[in-house]
């Protein structure tokens, strides 16, 4: 007999949008060197927003300018929530001295430009800052439904359009930063650690 599906869900959604990110290392098997999450929110407890997060040195207890780490934004109130309640808990970003002491930049402009079954940019300006994260080499679309126990904060179901992309650079002012695109174990199964997230929606189970 077939597993039935619910047609509704009965818990209360956080948020709703966009949350593509690119986590790079120089090996395999090392730590992380460069960590970038964007957010384009449509809906939450704190309205709309976007948010870009680049952490250049992530075990460094530092923000902007002393080391590129930052988070330009549009929504400060909104931007920290996310931060709070999830970024915090994602496992790559999970106890990141450079998280704490990332510098809260103002927004002045952001675009995104592209096709995501190709090659896909996302760009922020702000005051002395331009920041843009490219992925390329997309693989085929696939639509994601987890659960609590397999979602990156464990507490919420997670829906979602996943691009995995085989090559991503973030960039700071013109400059590449360091690292590579890698995989992880994500989903139940091993997958880029570059990838395009969209229509993304968080919802606490009743």
């Amino acid at each position: 007999m077939a597993e039935q599906r619910v047609t509704v869900n009965p818990g209360i959604v956080d948020w709703s949008g966009e949350n593509p990110g690119i986590y790079l290392r120089d090996t395999d098997d090392g730590p992380w060197v460069t960590l970038s999450v964007f957010f384009r929110v449509v809906m939450s407890p704190y309205g709309s927003g976007h948010a870009m997060l680049v952490l250049d040195e992530p075990d460094t207890g530092k923000g902007w300018p002393d080391v590129r780490n930052f988070i330009v934004n549009d929504n400060e109130e909104l931007t920290r929530y996310l931060i709070r309640d999830y970024v915090s808990g994602f496992p790559s970003f999970r106890d990141k001295p450079g998280l704490e002491a990332m510098s809260y930049v103002p927004l002045d402009t952001v675009a995104c430009a592209g096709d995501p079954q190709s090659e896909y940019t996302e760009t922020v300006t702000a005051q002395d800052l331009m920041a843009r994260l490219t992925w390329s080499e997309t693989m085929e679309p696939m639509a994601v439904e987890v659960t609590p126990e397999n979602s990156a904060t464990g507490k919420h179901d997670m829906y979602s359009l996943f691009f995995e992309a085989r090559q991503a650079k973030i960039e700071v002012n013109g400059d590449r930063l360091s690292g590579n695109v890698s995989t992880r174990q994500f989903f139940g199964k091993t997958m880029s650690t570059a990838f395009l997230a969209f229509s993304e929606t968080w919802a606490k189970p009743q």
